[in-house]
């Protein structure tokens, strides 16, 4: 029972702590808070909701960057691959036309040796020959020999005449100049179509190469186109020759390509042995302010050395000596009292190193040449090496081979067109490379004296051929296949092949008349060779031509 009624005291005092009404402040205030705190997390929800967005929105952007960069690759990507594939074909088109080119040019030079023989007809030759009447063989013999073999001792004796006056003039050009100053002048050599034996028309003129050297301490210093340095197209062929001391350095010391600072001092030259442009470099003949030798202040001194060496021989002889052409300053004329002359060159040269190429102050002007760059620029002549090759080779042909009467036959056909029709863009030397080029290609029983007319028309043929293309290679330049008994200058083969007839590309007027000029020998060769032939019997002609057979 007080169990019972303290269990219900408990219950009352409990039911009257908990009543709203005994404690209405504090109940208030915990609502209130309730309240706020809802208010709270609704905006921080709501500002985590707005955050979301932002950053999704950003991630979204970022994909769209992304998937335009990897666009842009790819597309740089696609036009690298074409581009590639674009270069791959054009080098490969490249490739193969360039291999079609040397395959038509093989083929070409191909048919044109085999069809060099024995066998030879009218029909295997160009263009140009078609519908031409060639002489035959019972003709070319007769014209030869009345027209052009009576001139080889003529030939001999004026060489002979000139060597002779030319060996005294040059003695006494030794003795009127100062041999410490002036330049030293050595024996000369003769050169060219009369010394080669195939000069055949007149007037006849001797050419004498001059090697001449600096006084010492100086010495020649060389340099061609081909020697390491680039040299433009129209310098191709010539060289530069520099003055020096015999003790400088080749290669040149770094002072004279650097600017010293006034307090430095180069060890190896003073100001004293240091080779400078100066009145004594012009004295040594030089371009001003350079050590380049120059071509036309050499010929001034070598026509006034020859002068003052005739004044003081002229009495000994019973003639008169004058230089007769002033586009050739080397070029003299003897006159006799009874109105003859004799005509001959006399050209000063520089040797290049300890070979027989020589550099020339001047060479016989042409139609086809062109303007030197500069007076320090010096062409170089192969002469000496040609005329050994020419003596070299005939030693393995037969007996009276007729390479040189080929050559002299052409000569003549040419010369005496030009007379007729004007000059041309084509020389004689030009013939005589063609003669070069053939006697390399051919064996040496092609040259026996009855195939005469055959080898002519293969000169012909080959000078078609070249004239078509407008390439006529120099035979030494470049040519792998020179003897080597010759001793020629190793640099000068592994040079690139020099085309004389470049300036064909570029003047196009000159090539037109040498064209013309060309086919209009090749329609006048039986009138120009019967016009100096003896009439030879039809009985005596056959029986030549049977024994051809």
């Amino acid at each position: 029972m007080p169990m019972g009624i303290i269990r219900v005291c408990l219950v009352v005092i409990t039911a009257i702590i908990n009543h709203p009404l005994l404690f209405p402040k504090e109940n208030g205030t915990v609502l209130e808070n309730s309240q706020e705190i809802i208010q709270k997390m609704k905006e921080r929800e709501e500002s985590l909701r707005l955050e979301q967005l932002r950053l999704e929105q950003e991630i979204a952007d970022q994909e769209a960057t992304q998937k335009a960069l990897e666009k842009a690759a790819e597309v740089v990507a696609e036009s690298k691959e074409e581009k590639f594939r674009w270069d791959m074909w054009t080098a490969l088109s490249m490739v193969i036309f360039l291999l079609i080119e040397l395959w038509r040019q093989d083929f070409q030079e191909g048919n044109w040796q085999d069809i060099g023989g024995e066998e030879d007809d009218m029909a295997v030759l160009g263009k140009a020959f078609k519908g031409v009447a060639f002489p035959d063989k019972a003709v070319l013999a007769s014209f030869y020999e009345k027209r052009i073999l009576g001139t080889t001792g003529e030939m001999a004796r004026m060489r002979e005449m000139v060597e002779g006056f030319a060996d005294d003039l040059l003695e006494a050009l030794r003795s009127v100049c100062n041999r410490d100053a002036d330049m030293e002048v050595e024996d000369c050599m003769g050169v060219g179509s009369m010394y080669e034996n195939w000069r055949v028309r007149k007037p006849f003129v001797c050419d004498l190469i001059v090697p001449f050297a600096p006084p010492e301490p100086y010495c020649f210093r060389s340099q061609t186109w081909c020697s390491g340095d680039s040299f433009p197209p129209d310098e191709q062929g010539y060289g530069t020759i520099k003055v020096c001391r015999a003790n400088e350095d080749v290669t040149g010391c770094i002072c004279d390509k650097t600017k010293l600072g006034e307090d430095m001092l180069c060890l190896l030259h003073s100001q004293t042995n240091t080779t400078r442009p100066s009145r004594e470099m012009e004295d040594l003949l030089c371009f001003k302010n350079t050590q380049y030798l120059d071509a036309d202040q050499v010929m001034k001194w070598f026509q006034i050395a020859v002068t003052k060496a005739w004044n003081r021989i002229s009495h000994k002889y019973e003639f008169d000596l004058s230089f007769s052409l002033l586009d050739s300053p080397g070029a003299l004329k003897i006159k006799f009292r009874s109105g003859k002359s004799i005509a001959f060159n006399l050209t000063p040269v520089v040797q290049y190193e300890n070979s027989d190429v020589y550099f020339i102050s001047h060479f016989p002007r042409s139609s086809l040449a062109t303007d030197l760059p500069s007076s320090i620029h010096w062409f170089l002549t192969f002469a000496v090496y040609e005329r050994r090759f020419i003596q070299l080779v005939s030693k393995t042909l037969p007996a009276n081979a007729c390479h040189v009467s080929c050559l002299q036959i052409l000569s003549f056909l040419h010369g005496k067109q030009c007379s007729l029709t004007g000059p041309s863009g084509l020389t004689n030397y030009h013939l005589k490379t063609v003669m070069l080029h053939l006697l390399q290609a051919r064996p040496s029983q092609d040259w026996a004296p009855e195939k005469l007319e055959a080898r002519l028309q293969d000169m012909l043929k080959f000078l078609e051929k070249c004239l078509h293309e407008k390439k006529l290679y120099h035979f030494f330049i470049g040519n792998g296949k020179v003897p080597a008994e010759l001793g020629f200058p190793i640099i000068f083969q592994r040079a690139e092949p020099l085309n004389l007839f470049r300036p064909f590309v570029l003047r196009r007027d000159v090539y037109r008349k040498t064209v013309d000029t060309f086919h209009e020998m090749l329609r006048n060769t039986s009138a120009l060779i019967n016009e100096y032939t003896v009439h030879i019997p039809l009985a005596h002609t056959n029986g030549i031509h049977k024994e051809s057979l």
